[in-house]
């Protein structure tokens, strides 16, 4: 299980990591990519999914997501 999945989220963009004790404060896109991931579904299903909930290109949500999971592994949160 990667730590991300062990993530306590609400709604506010208030994240906490129990593994590490950290906290961090999310965006709200930040906080759908992390509840998408915590639920097993893939970059292209959450890129599509914030494609549609804003209106913007399906290429452009993926290099976005895609992006935001390169940060999450830099902070090793995700394998």
């Amino acid at each position: 299980m990667s730590r991300v999945e062990m993530m306590a989220i609400n709604d506010t963009g208030f994240a906490f990591d129990p593994m590490s004790g950290e906290s961090f404060t999310l965006n709200e896109t930040a906080v759908e990519i992390i509840k998408a991931l915590k639920v097993g579904k893939s970059e292209r299903e959450i890129a599509e999914a914030l494609s549609e909930l804003y209106d913007v290109e399906a290429l452009d949500s993926l290099t976005d997501v895609l992006d935001f999971i390169k940060q999450l592994k830099s902070f090793r949160l995700v394998d």
